[in-house]
């Protein structure tokens, strides 16, 4: 068995990590029912959503960890999770603005800055889009794309992989796992443009909902669990890490890259737990709203 091969070191790690995905699962019920109990029910189960985001993720690395032959099955799952959560996201701004109808009555005669990462960040010619009823929904349908695509191409992955055509680490051009990794690639990076052009359009209007430090949470969880992970089984698949038996390479990249996760998810949750808990200001109508820098034209 796995702690019959780990010495004393490693069973306090094991043990330790585990306490702190016991710990982050606690604390994020504790504020759920905080939530259902102190937040309108229009906002309710979006913000139980995101506040979910890394204690499942922290809760499927620890799985992984402990049973070494889930790990394609546990990142599925956090990664088909994740999707969901990058959309509920773009619904929690919205929402915070008041409803599709408000925000556009706030932003009346007013652009989206399409020009922002991370597809386009380097790209300032691009024009500014007038903010109707119809770029708001674009903006919807890039990350509920994500939400939508992603469990079917998870779902294909792992129907290769039971009949042994899919090989995770196994990047070759006549392997279907590279071009489901770049297919997944391409549609996470339209999602997270999508959230980038609504973030920067309503960062200043929600400052007083802390919505910079939320966002600022939301990236340190894409960053973490998909940037490091993937930069992490690179470097175990190029021998970079090396082995140590009886772990190969790809097997102890993937043990750093849970074990870095459930330590990280874990100061997320908290973070957070403060973060979403403080009671803040309601917005001013939309008459009120003062014109933001940047923008020419006037707000009725």
């Amino acid at each position: 068995s796995l702690s019959a091969g780990l010495d004393l070191p490693g069973r306090f790690l094991f043990a330790t990590l585990t306490l702190m995905t016991l710990i982050a699962i606690l604390v994020f019920i504790e504020e759920a029912v905080y939530i259902y109990r102190k937040i309108p029910s229009s906002k309710r189960s979006i913000i139980i959503w995101i506040n979910a985001a890394a204690p499942v993720i922290s809760t499927t690395s620890c799985i992984g960890m402990w049973v070494p032959r889930s790990t394609m099955f546990t990142d599925f799952t956090a990664g088909i999770f994740f999707a969901i959560v990058i959309h509920k996201f773009l619904m929690m701004m919205i929402k915070e603005c008041g409803g599709q109808k408000v925000l556009l009555r706030r932003f009346e005669n007013r652009r989206f800055t399409i020009s922002t990462g991370p597809c386009c960040c380097c790209c300032l010619c691009l024009p500014r889009v007038p903010i109707t009823r119809q770029t708001l929904f674009w903006l919807k349908l890039g990350t509920f794309q994500f939400a939508v695509f992603r469990p079917v191409l998870v779902f294909l992955s792992i129907v290769l992989w039971t009949n042994g055509n899919y090989v995770l680490y196994n990047l070759s051009p006549k392997r279907p796992a590279l071009w489901i990794s770049c297919f997944i690639g391409a549609l996470t990076l339209f999602a997270l443009w999508a959230v980038g052009i609504m973030f920067r359009k309503v960062r200043i209007l929600l400052k007083c909902k802390n919505i910079i430090p939320k966002f600022a949470l939301y990236q340190f969880i894409v960053i973490l669990n998909q940037l490091q992970t993937t930069i992490i089984n690179i470097f175990a698949t190029q021998k970079i890490i090396p082995c140590a038996p009886p772990l190969s390479s790809t097997a102890r990249g993937s043990y750093i890259a849970q074990q870095l996760l459930i330590m990280e998810m874990f100061l997320i949750t908290v973070i957070s737990r403060v973060v979403y808990r403080r009671k803040y200001h309601d917005l001013e109508p939309p008459e009120r709203v003062a014109e933001e820098p940047g923008d020419k034209e006037q707000t009725p």
